[in-house]
């Protein structure tokens, strides 16, 4: 089959990890063409380019900043790259003829491709929903449900649903929210289609190698290590970061780690410059290999949302601490699954954002967990996503289609 994946992933090889790059590879190895659709945003300063890699294409398509900017050139993005996507499939891609195309929110502005795509060659349509916009927006006060901005871009969801063939949800909550506010989207339509990755070999990192990373960024040894990693933006509600990390600032039993870049990251930087605490490191983004590393050199994995969200989030960066066999704190809104997920496959905890005492009761707990339930959670953790999160899985679901 050859296959089109539009994403917002930039992705130019599939030497790498990710939750598409492995879906994408999946593709590959059961000897499938793909041809994968991707910015190269304009901070780069790069001109669109096409290159190959085996039975893979890649086409980068030079864009305006999309991703971990503000919102309004994320709102003129969202608008432009529908065209420029098109363009690019059109010119470059003018002699294959597609049997599938599949594509993941953000953004919902891809339905002029799949029609085209569609329409041209008779393709099915595939949705992997990772993000329901423009309620999300709504959620986080960045625009009105009311405004003329909105009931656009809820239009152009809506063309969005009724082109898929398929809709994969990350989760049942997501299932039911997808259905619940969509009347006429039918049941037999939406399915779960989890984040997915493959499974890696990869040995266990003995203590002295944990303790080698740990001393080089400057981790206490002897403390259990809290980690956030990954975005930092108005989603995953900072500010309840940042009060949990003054609220154990004098637990000398606890070290915490924030890794990442993001929207808020000044927020937390100018934190930490005044208040400067002394069991606590922020690090702006680390490469992939170096953090895949660090993170394995830590104990417990954290996970932000902010409180004021409908939409049921189920945010990737929970697979990076199963596969590393780490427990799981997560502290959500009341309407993703993600947190009773956690808890339910004996992997975590979970608290509502905004609930400092639960929170603090949480970290208490993991801090000082006899070992033999803290390695059940390690085992739990590995367990959960061999049953729920394996590439294979979602690789079977779409081509099902």
């Amino acid at each position: 089959m050859n296959v089109l994946f539009l994403t917002l992933a930039k992705i130019n090889t599939l030497q790498e990890r990710g939750i598409y790059h492995d879906l994408m590879q999946e593709f590959s190895d059961h000897q499938h063409d793909v041809y994968i659709v991707s910015p190269v945003e304009r901070r780069e300063n790069q001109k669109t380019t096409l290159k190959k890699e085996g039975n893979a294409s890649f086409l980068n398509v030079k864009t305006l900043n999309i991703q971990k900017t503000n919102f309004i050139e994320k709102g003129v993005s969202t608008l432009t790259i529908e065209k420029l996507f098109l363009r690019a499939v059109k010119k470059h891609f003018s002699e294959v003829k597609f049997d599938l195309v599949i594509y993941s929110t953000p953004p919902i502005t891809f339905t002029g491709v799949i029609k085209y795509i569609k329409k041209r060659d008779n393709a099915k349509a595939y949705l992997l929903l990772k993000d329901i916009f423009p309620q999300n927006a709504v959620d986080m006060k960045l625009m009105s449900d009311k405004s003329v901005l909105y009931k656009y871009f809820r239009k152009k969801e809506k063309e969005l649903y009724n082109v898929s063939d398929k809709i994969g949800c990350m989760s049942e909550a997501n299932v039911q929210f997808v259905l619940n506010h969509n009347s006429y989207v039918p049941k037999e339509k939406v399915e779960i289609n989890a984040n997915s990755i493959r499974l890696q070999s990869s040995k266990i990192h003995s203590d002295q190698e944990k303790t080698a990373v740990r001393m080089k960024y400057g981790i206490p040894t002897d403390k259990k290590v809290f980690i956030y990693g990954g975005n930092l933006g108005k989603p995953q509600g900072i500010d309840f970061l940042i009060e949990t990390l003054k609220a154990k600032s004098e637990d000398d039993k606890v070290f915490f780690v924030v890794a990442g870049s993001g929207t808020e990251y000044d927020k937390i930087k100018d934190w930490f410059d005044i208040f400067k605490p002394k069991n606590a490191l922020l690090l702006s983004a680390v490469p992939k290999a170096d953090y895949d590393l660090l993170v394995q050199a830590c104990d417990v994995g954290l996970i932000f949302l902010h409180k004021d969200f409908t939409i049921p989030n189920y945010p990737s960066r929970l697979l990076s601490y199963l596969e590393f066999r780490m427990p799981v704190l997560a502290a959500t809104d009341p309407n993703t699954d993600i947190g009773t997920d956690i808890v339910k496959n004996g992997c975590g905890m979970s608290v509502y954002s905004g609930d400092l005492r639960a929170m603090i009761d949480a970290v208490d707990m993991l801090t000082n967990m006899d070992g033999i339930k803290f390695e059940e959670m390690r085992r739990n953790s590995l367990e959960f996503l061999k049953r729920e999160f394996q590439v294979s899985r979602s690789y079977e679901k779409i081509i099902e289609l």
